[in-house]
């Protein structure tokens, strides 16, 4: 059966450090959880426990199937050294079948 673009997505993680970063990205990539993961570096602002944050980290865009959200999450929760990690799946609605079909070969369904 074929693929459509909305089985498909980009899921948001921030990590605290590059380091972190790099080992969440190359667990998912090497346990085929994600096609793809992109890293960049970003300062965000937030509140926990009460307090505002301002904190440099790194944003993961992870390309996957979203049919293992819940195998990615919980990897991503094992990983991670956050109390309550950013895990935020958005739909990928439309993209060039070619990268789809590409992101499906590199994501075990």
């Amino acid at each position: 059966m074929e693929q459509k673009a909305t089985d498909y997505g980009i899921v948001l993680v921030t990590a605290s450090s590059q380091a972190e970063g790099e080992a969440i990205a190359s667990a998912l990539v090497e346990l085929k959880l994600a096609a793809c993961v992109t890293l960049l570096p970003v300062r965000s602002i937030y509140t926990w426990q009460g307090q505002v944050n301002s904190e440099e980290e790194w944003q993961l865009l992870i390309k996957t199937n979203l049919s293992r959200f819940s195998v990615l999450e919980a990897k991503i929760k094992e990983l991670h050294s956050y109390q309550v990690p950013e895990i935020i799946a958005l739909p990928i609605v439309a993209g060039s079948q070619s990268y789809l079909n590409w992101i499906g070969e590199n994501v075990r369904s």
